[in-house]
């Protein structure tokens, strides 16, 4: 979704309810999902309200701004997509949905998460990719069920250090942020734009660990003799290949 800057505010369309109990499905496991996804709104029609028993509310690729209160409502679901949005900031409400498992939040303006996302104490994965976070609340360290986190596209310039914490953390992706490293000669900071990834020594395979273990020397080695070299997580190897 483009998301140039507009001259005035977009008018999204209305959705009566009867148009939104049309969007209900089961899934093949057995979950009710209500699907508004590419729907053209921009806001979060208040008629939903009456399916708050729902198990999965996908939101994504609309024109939404806000989040409304009553979305606290949906404390039975799993899973909530509001990716493709021009969400700005993330209220507190959404912090009280205990039972979700995945939050999708990608590509949006966000520039900072509350500290009460630490709440989720459920949630499996978290995707903030596309967005303009420079930095990751303390709390996140709180989130011991994560799995999967997206942070590609971002403004982070070192690796969030509470990440480490999470002990049950499979993938980071960390594409496309300016991550700093050391210029030994000039002592200057540089900009690295390429891929990086971060995943647990126990999800290798022995010639990928071997292989991440041999680059980890070496950049050791080139650390040095004053050569740059990439910040890493302990206990995290640092991962270019998307395949692994």
């Amino acid at each position: 979704m483009a998301k140039g800057t507009k001259t005035k505010q977009t008018k999204g369309k209305k959705l009566t309810l009867k148009m939104v109990q049309n969007c209900m499905e089961l899934t093949l496991d057995g979950k009710r999902r209500l699907d508004l996804s590419f729907k053209e709104i921009t806001t979060v029609p208040k008629c939903i309200q009456k399916l708050h028993d729902m198990d999965q509310l996908y939101l994504s690729r609309n024109l939404i701004r806000t989040i409304p209160d009553f979305i606290d409502q949906f404390s039975s679901i799993t899973v909530l997509d509001l990716h493709s949005n021009y969400l700005e900031h993330i209220p507190v409400t959404v912090c009280r949905l205990q039972n979700l498992l995945v939050l999708n939040l990608c590509n949006n303006r966000l520039t900072s998460l509350p500290h009460e996302i630490g709440l989720l104490k459920k949630l499996h994965v978290l995707n903030l990719g596309l967005n303009q976070l420079e930095a990751l609340p303390t709390s996140i360290a709180a989130l011991k069920e994560l799995r999967h986190i997206g942070l590609s596209d971002n403004r982070f310039t070192q690796v969030p250090l509470c990440l480490s914490r999470l002990s049950k953390l499979e993938k980071v992706n960390l594409d496309r942020n300016p991550i700093l490293t050391e210029d030994a000669p000039s002592h200057k900071l540089m900009t690295v734009t390429e891929s990086l990834y971060l995943v647990k020594e126990s999800l290798l395979c022995e010639d990928c660990l071997s292989k991440c273990q041999t680059e980890r020397k070496k950049m050791e080695d080139a650390m040095k003799r004053k050569e740059p070299k990439l910040l890493s997580l302990s206990n995290l190897v640092t991962q270019q290949d998307r395949g692994v």
